[in-house]
């Protein structure tokens, strides 16, 4: 079965503007409310993170569950109102048994308190599975900075080489399809930190920059056959080149994409609280980036050079074909 993803073009470019658009909407709103586009870690804002799981081992210790109302009441009592808490669910047994706070930066005297006073209302913690991490602000400017470099520095050496390898106009639609994928996964995430509080930390940085190698390496391969074709067949309508283009390669895509995303869910499932935002990201990003690929950079050439076509000379239009 073959597909013409020219000929709704203006269908697939519709979606992504919808699911762009809310992402920006929720983006504008998160920030009048917590003053950022997404919902920050403190990987990036900087503070402390205490997780602590009861010791289920000790007798009567794990008979009721965690009240997240008490663990609220103790976080103010400690001067702690405006902290973060959910609770967390044991890997062996699935039961919420523990708590995970993040909150302003504390010396260990104020986590100690903070601690002791918990274990009093909620039960004896296991100190094998409690985790404290600190991270200080300037650190977290640091890491931000750091990141929004590499994705610059990444788009330019994206630019630079498919300018080179293919033609200037091959970079400029690949690099959109890319920064389609980028603004979709921050715009959801943006919508997940307003509905159910989801962060984002140094490895969502890291997700954009593989989101952003895994789109234009399935970019290039559409592109590549493309250009292919147009060596054989200058005189071809651009559309039907594409349309072609996309269909041989439609395959590899969709089991490419698959495959990988068999592993990220695996991992979303099962990797721990720690890399679940991480493969979320890249669960949303590839699925994205293979959607750009087929419907968005694709139809984007193929219109473009229709314009050029149109606006040029039969001879210069056939020069600039055989060009690519």
């Amino acid at each position: 079965m073959k597909i013409s993803v020219n000929k709704s073009r203006t269908l697939w470019w519709s979606i992504s503007g919808g699911i762009i658009l809310a992402g920006i909407i929720s983006m504008l709103i998160s920030w009048q409310q917590i003053g950022a586009p997404l919902r920050p870690s403190l990987d990036f804002v900087g503070g402390t993170r205490l997780q602590f799981e009861r010791d289920c081992t000790l007798p009567n210790n794990c008979d009721r569950p965690v009240d997240i109302n008490v663990v609220r009441e103790v976080a103010a009592s400690q001067g702690l109102a405006d902290s973060s808490i959910q609770l967390i669910a044991d890997r062996e047994t699935g039961e919420k048994n523990g708590v995970l706070i993040r909150t302003k930066t504390l010396d260990v005297e104020k986590r100690t308190q903070l601690q002791s006073a918990l274990s009093e209302k909620i039960g004896t913690f296991d100190p094998k599975k409690s985790q404290i991490d600190t991270v200080g602000p300037t650190l977290g400017r640091q890491l931000f900075n750091s990141g929004i470099t590499a994705l610059i520095v990444a788009f330019s050496g994206i630019i630079l080489y498919l300018s080179i390898r293919f033609q200037l106009d091959y970079a400029v639609f690949a690099i959109i399809a890319t920064f389609h994928d980028i603004l979709m996964t921050t715009g959801i995430f943006s919508i997940f930190g307003l509905l159910f509080g989801v962060e984002v930390d140094s490895l969502f940085i890291v997700a954009l920059l593989t989101i952003t190698g895994f789109s234009v390496n399935d970019t290039v391969v559409i592109y590549d056959r493309i250009r292919e074709t147009l060596k054989i067949n200058p005189n071809r309508p651009i559309v039907e080149i594409v349309d072609d283009a996309v269909n041989q390669t439609l395959a590899r895509s969709v089991n490419t994409t698959l495959t990988t995303l068999l592993s990220l869910i695996a991992i979303f499932l099962f990797g721990g609280e720690t890399l679940k935002n991480f493969a979320l990201a890249l669960i949303l990003g590839f699925i994205a980036g293979a959607y750009s690929s087929i419907f968005i950079a694709s139809t984007l050439l193929a219109w473009w050079r229709e314009r050029q076509e149109a606006s040029n000379p039969p001879g210069n239009s056939q020069q600039l074909t055989a060009n690519s």
